[in-house]
């Protein structure tokens, strides 16, 4: 594996470190001024943090933040007429509605933008796995090398926050793997250094600070798995690169433990009526350790809903009975959405912090597993009713706070089947572009590897939707 960063951009880096980028932008020679235009950002940022909020297994725009028209069960019932199986409720825009089952968040949108044409890509194989890497990195798999998740960019690029140090920059909370086994997951070629620090189980969060023997055994058993890492075999082949990047993960998962960031860990600092208001579920105790862990100053958090991408259980992968499925997926993530927006507010952060609401693609009434499949013949029982084919050509994503409008509605989607995307299409680089943009970070980023630029976006080519921003 090469190095990110190849060894004379290292060095010019350092020379820009140690006061080239104090110069005047004019004064400078014209690769230091090149090299500077890359890594500062055209705006400066709006968020200090994001949370990803992540509905996992494709969740239907028409059954969600995207209604329309309103068809009833009946047996015999011709499935092109079946695009939302929830009536709308008004939320607290004008104009904006949301289907039945959302009432809280439907309440809080008037914090925040809705976008409701954002298109996947057409797969072929089409699978959930590939569909999640795609979002989560940008890019389309198979590639020659492992690309970074949006955490590893933003916390390779960005770091710990200033004001906490200790807290690491990349946080995973849900994943009921480990994140090998989640490929778009991990921080790919920028190495372990980078990867997330992972909170399988909420429920079980303070567990992640309770080490299962006693602290002095802990502390020496650290110490004697650092010279092992240092001295092994294993770290002779890898290099020093890659060793020292796994030693600098292990030491600052080992120094937020020691830390007092690692509090937002404690549920028992909470009232017994805010941990009843968040707890529907892994979900909602995750979105009360990650307003926790904002307040502690954490640069990225990722809250899972369900378990990991491709697993049946607890997602949005409606295979059958999918209008009672995302009944239960409602009462799982609208309190605590909404929760955590009115918390943030309360506190003040939610103007610096941007909230993202999204999954990897949407559904269409179909055959389950099956790319924008139609359904042949007619509807003739309960658990045909709902939308089960996945569907790329529109879905839904909200976002929150961090200099996002607030009130806001993007793009437009047709009323008729099968309601894809008819105004102002985003594609996955200008979401991202857009999300760089909050964070400081350029669309035109990029890291080096094999001797060739990686960009933070899809080749570079991502826009920022200027639309969104208050400014």
């Amino acid at each position: 594996m090469h190095d990110p960063i190849d060894p004379d951009r290292r060095s010019l880096l350092k020379i820009m470190g140690s006061g080239a980028l104090a110069l005047p932008f004019a004064g400078l020679p014209d690769f230091l001024r090149a090299e500077q235009r890359r890594l500062q950002p055209p705006d400066p940022p709006t968020a200090d943090t994001l949370i990803l909020l992540w509905m996992s297994g494709g969740m239907a725009h028409t059954e969600t933040f995207d209604p329309k028209t309103h068809v009833p069960f009946e047996a015999g019932m011709d499935p092109k007429k079946l695009i939302c199986t929830f009536p709308a409720i008004p939320t607290s825009v004008d104009g904006i509605q949301f289907t039945s089952g959302l009432e809280h968040v439907a309440g809080v949108m008037d914090r925040g933008t809705l976008i409701r044409s954002f298109q996947a890509t057409h797969l072929r194989p089409f699978s959930h796995s590939r569909a999640s890497y795609h979002w989560h990195t940008g890019y389309l798999p198979p590639l020659s090398v492992d690309a970074p998740a949006i955490g590893a960019v933003i916390a390779r690029i960005l770091g710990p926050r200033k004001d906490a140090p200790d807290v690491p920059p990349n946080i995973d909370i849900g994943i009921q793997y480990e994140p090998e086994r989640i490929q778009h997951r991990t921080a790919g070629f920028l190495g372990p250094a980078y990867r997330p620090f992972v909170v399988q189980d909420p429920y079980k969060a303070n567990q992640n600070l309770l080490p299962r023997v006693g602290k002095e055994r802990f502390k020496q058993r650290h110490a004697a798995y650092l010279e092992f890492v240092k001295h092994s075999p294993l770290a002779k082949a890898a290099g020093a690169r890659q060793t020292d990047a796994l030693i600098e993960s292990m030491e600052s998962a080992y120094g937020f433990l020691r830390s007092p960031a690692s509090a937002a860990f404690d549920y028992s600092q909470e009232p017994d009526e805010v941990i009843k208001t968040y707890d529907t579920g892994r979900f909602g105790l995750g979105c009360l350790l990650a307003r926790r862990l904002t307040e502690a100053g954490a640069r990225f958090i990722l809250v899972r809903q369900g378990d990991a991408d491709g697993i049946t259980v607890n997602t949005f992968d409606s295979h059958g009975d999918g209008h009672l499925v995302y009944e239960k997926r409602k009462k799982e993530i609208d309190v605590p959405i909404a929760q955590l927006i009115k918390d943030l507010e309360t506190r003040g952060l939610l103007s610096s912090t941007l909230i993202v609401v999204a999954s990897e693609f949407s559904r269409s009434v179909g055959v389950a597993g099956k790319e924008d499949a139609p359904l042949e013949g007619t509807i003739d029982g309960p658990n045909q009713y709902g939308l089960h084919s996945h569907f790329t050509r529109a879905g839904s994503v909200l976002l929150f706070g961090g200099g996002i409008k607030k009130g806001h509605l993007y793009g437009k989607t047709n009323d008729e089947y099968p309601c894809e995307a008819v105004e102002k299409p985003v594609r996955i680089e200008d979401l991202h572009a857009t999300i760089y943009r909050a964070m400081g970070i350029s669309a035109k980023h990029h890291f080096m590897i094999e001797q060739r630029p990686f960009y933070v976006t899809r080749d570079g080519k991502g826009t920022p939707i200027e639309e969104l921003f208050l400014v």
